[in-house]
């Protein structure tokens, strides 16, 4: 029996968090500034008479979210103004029109909790303002309905400028879409190729419809997790393939100068989708693909679209010009690159996302490979004919 209760006990303790030391001192770094700054400059334009209110307590739990859970969709920017301005707006109505302070406190509280699930922008630090607006005591009840605005709209914007510059300056990508939807690279009603064998976005719809409960993380971020655990799984059981083992080494490339003719003359002696643009030091600076050159010959002149290409591709015989002349001037930037050691399978997902080839870089960043699609393709099916064989042998 005491074993039972011991193990109840134990139930409630967290698991250990997979949040490393720099990702804490980020959070705890955001607070901080968030905070500090809020306040200073809430002190600054707020007017300094007695019984005013710089800086209101909810925005502490704000921070909570804006600077240690970035992408959680109660942390969104619609999430904090939406949430913090209807519910100081619901707890001053009650607070005025209601004279019994747990009545009103209460009903203040369970109204915002109502208007944010409407106006879907759930933030439960604006439970806490609504409640403040309700119980502040008389220095915010004199405010009125300029509570409102000043301090809890200024507060909100002032700590949402803040999560966004800090949030994006130290490496986390801020606000965080809510997508509903995976984008389509050929814009067409066919699901992913990601989504054809594996969980569609209908069958994460329907699980997500049927738990009936808010989850504190973005629809698009547990997509990306369930997606990853597949591929990790397939990585236990089948093992790990690099892109050096089946990239191709025997690299045509071109620089930012080389003349859109030759270039096109490489594409077509290959028999190429793309080309990678270097500089001098290998490190790649773009990419030029097919696509690229079709592009500019149709915005480069009219008819056909041979003579739309052989115009494009003809070199003019003064210096100045303003159509294109040289590959740097078509090519495509930033470029998706991986490392020599990168799983395939962790490039599974940009391949099936429209990408056809992709430039192996070594740990200099200079190019030593590309891996396309046939080569993904070969590389997978290989892996794949070898599992099989294996459960053959062990069936026999």
């Amino acid at each position: 029996m005491s074993d039972s209760i011991l193990q109840w006990f134990k139930s409630f303790i967290p698991a250990p968090g997979n949040v490393d030391r720099f990702e804490r001192m980020r959070s705890c770094a955001g607070s901080l500034f968030g905070i500090l700054l809020v306040g200073l400059a809430s002190y600054a334009l707020l007017p300094r008479a007695v019984g005013t209110i710089w800086l209101i307590a909810p925005m502490g739990a704000s921070a909570v979210l804006l600077f240690a859970v970035p992408s959680s969709p109660l942390a969104q920017p619609w999430s904090i103004i939406g949430g913090n301005l209807s519910a100081a707006l619901i707890g001053v109505t009650c607070a005025r029109l209601l004279h019994e302070p747990a009545l009103a406190a209460a009903l203040a509280i369970a109204l915002a909790i109502g208007a944010m699930f409407l106006l879907r922008c759930l933030h439960p630090p604006s439970g806490a303002v609504a409640l403040t607006a309700v119980l502040g005591g008389p220095a915010v009840h004199d405010m009125g309905y300029a509570f409102v605005l000043s301090p809890v709209g200024l507060n909100s914007v002032l700590l949402l400028a803040t999560a966004l510059f800090f949030n994006n300056a130290s490496g986390r990508r801020y606000p965080h879409a809510q997508q509903s939807e995976a984008r389509h690279a050929h814009q067409t009603r066919d699901e992913p190729p990601m989504t054809r064998l594996g969980f569609s976005h209908a069958d994460l719809d329907e699980v997500l419809k049927r738990y009936n409960q808010v989850i504190d993380i973005g629809r698009d971020d547990l997509e990306e997790i369930f997606m990853q655990t597949e591929m990790r799984a397939y990585h236990r059981r089948f093992g790990q393939t690099n892109c050096e083992a089946v990239m191709s080494r025997d690299i045509v490339a071109v620089e930012f100068a080389t003349g859109l003719d030759e270039a096109w003359t490489l594409l077509r002696q290959h028999r190429l989708r793309a080309l990678p643009v270097l500089d001098r030091a290998r490190h790649v600076i773009g990419i030029v693909s097919r696509s690229d050159f079709l592009l500019h010959a149709e915005a480069e002149s009219h008819g056909g679209w041979s003579e739309k290409l052989r115009g494009l591709l003809r070199r003019v015989p003064f210096s100045h010009s303003d159509k294109p002349e040289v590959v740097g001037q078509i090519m495509q930037r930033p470029v998706v690159t991986a490392r020599v050691d990168t799983p395939i399978l962790a490039l599974v997902a940009r391949m099936a996302d429209g990408l056809h080839q992709i430039p192996i870089v070594d740990a200099d960043d200079k190019l030593v490979g590309m891996l396309t699609q046939s080569d993904m393709i070969a590389a997978l099916y290989e892996k794949n004919l070898a599992a099989t064989r294996s459960d053959l042998r062990s069936v026999a």
